[in-house]
Parts: structure tokens; C-alpha cells; sequence
């Protein structure tokens, strides 16, 4: 399974990130999240701070594009294999950081992915 960290997490359950943390912990695969506020969703902690987290597969953005500069590099340095930009979160100018540092974008909804057994 794909460890996936996922920026933007959000504590209400209403949220696309917090939907996709469940599926995302339905279908086995290890989550880490990162958010606003510190808390669990689906026994998974968020955290605030950007800390190097180990062997992240996948990136899944749920955070305004205004905001993606202060994680462009933070993003890099995990080395993911793949950044999936949700609906609301497409941001050419990361495309072309991540594509020169040979990591993979992938525009699309994460909950669409996991629903399709495609992610």
C-alpha cells in the first residue's frame, strides 16, 4: 500500500480531506496528515508542523494554491513518487518544480482514485 501524506487535513468531517484520510485508511494504506489543527481523524494524527516524514508515496494537496510556495520545497525534499492536486488546488507553477526534481503530478480527485481503484 501507498503511504500518503495528506496537506490540508481538516478535523471536519465534512471536508474532501477528511473523507479521503478515511477511504485512504479503509483501503490499508498508511496516512500522515498535516492541517490547521492538531487532532485524529479516522486514528490518524495531524500534525501542524512540517516534519520530514519517512517513505511518503504520495502527496495529496487540499490547500489554496496561494498557499502551496511555503511547501514547495518542504514537498521536494520528502522525494515523493507522485503530488495528486485535488480539484481547487491546481498550481502549474509547483507542476514545474515537481517535474524538474522527476516527481510525478497527477491533477485529480483522490477520492475519485481510491473509488475507481485507480489510485
Amino acid at each position: 500500500m501507498k503511504k500518503t501524506l495528506v496537506i490540508g487535513a481538516s478535523l471536519k468531517p465534512s471536508r474532501y480531506s477528511n473523507l479521503a484520510i478515511h477511504r485512504l485508511v479503509e483501503k490499508g494504506h498508511a496516512v500522515e496528515g498535516i492541517g490547521l489543527r492538531i487532532g485524529k481523524v479516522a486514528g490518524i494524527s495531524i500534525i501542524r508542523l512540517k516534519e520530514y516524514i519517512k517513505d511518503i508515496d504520495t502527496v495529496t494537496l487540499y490547500l489554496n494554491p496561494k498557499r502551496h510556495p511555503e511547501y514547495y520545497e518542504y514537498i521536494v525534499s520528502l522525494h515523493p513518487k507522485r503530488v495528486i492536486f485535488n480539484p481547487g488546488t491546481e498550481n502549474p507553477e509547483f507542476y514545474k518544480i515537481l517535474r524538474d526534481n522527476n516527481i510525478e503530478v497527477d491533477v485529480a480527485c483522490t477520492l475519485v482514485l481510491l473509488g475507481t481503484n485507480q489510485y
